[in-house]
């Protein structure tokens, strides 16, 4: 597994299985979270960089969204850490089986029932901070997909907002509707963050400077979303 240090509180975690697949590790006042859990065989790699970081015990697992490939190493993880697992709550009953995803052919039970927490939304419905970071819901990918961002590090971390290569925005894969993507795609607009991760990707540095083009390219390669 590569370990990247992206920024003073944020480290990356890759492997790859046919494109490369990223995590996140992030550690604040209050201790260490782990955004997005990648397939079933990182987590013996995640475990491994988390006691070698030697900052407390893991404290909670943020999903951007419940795909199998962002939430596969959750099991094993919470076989020796006992935390909460927080996603959106428009994701859950998808990630749970209970409702189909857009476009896909059947359930998809990637999670137990009653495992994953919706994350803490205020009286009109925007996400509140956890662990240093702020949540954003950005839908389009998924329904209930959301991305993290973190203020002191100005890093945005965007799960499958975005794919990325050599530095350049790209659209994101097997992504159902990507007009609303697109439109979802803006938060770095709002944000301004110096630095953008993905997890099919590199890392996009002022990715706001990109949006413009990104947005163009989107709309030709997609029949004018």
């Amino acid at each position: 597994m590569k370990v990247e240090k992206v920024s003073e509180h944020i480290w990356s975690l890759k492997k790859w299985m046919i494109v490369p697949i990223h995590v996140w590790v992030v550690l604040d006042d209050d201790g260490v979270t782990l955004v997005d859990a990648g397939m079933p065989f990182m987590a013996k790699g995640i475990k491994k960089f988390m006691n070698q970081l030697n900052a407390g015990s893991l404290n909670r697992i943020l999903l951007t969204h419940g795909h199998s490939d962002h939430v596969g190493s959750v099991k094993g993880i919470l076989a020796e850490n006992e935390v909460p697992v927080y996603a959106h709550r428009i994701e859950i009953p998808y990630l749970e089986g209970e409702v189909l995803y857009p476009k896909r052919k059947k359930l998809e039970h990637n999670l137990p029932k009653q495992l994953t927490q919706p994350l803490s939304e205020d009286d009109i419905g925007n996400l509140k901070s956890v662990g240093g970071l702020r949540p954003y819901l950005t839908p389009g990918h998924s329904p209930g997909h959301v991305v993290y961002y973190h203020e002191k590090d100005q890093v945005l971390l965007g799960g499958d907002l975005f794919n990325s290569k050599k530095g350049k925005l790209q659209p994101p894969m097997f992504t159902p509707f990507l007009e609303e993507a697109v439109k979802s795609a803006t938060i770095v607009e709002k944000l301004k963050p110096k630095r953008l991760e993905v997890c099919h990707g590199c890392s996009v540095f002022n990715p706001a400077e990109q949006l413009e083009e990104y947005v163009r390219k989107a709309e030709k390669k997609h029949g004018g979303i």
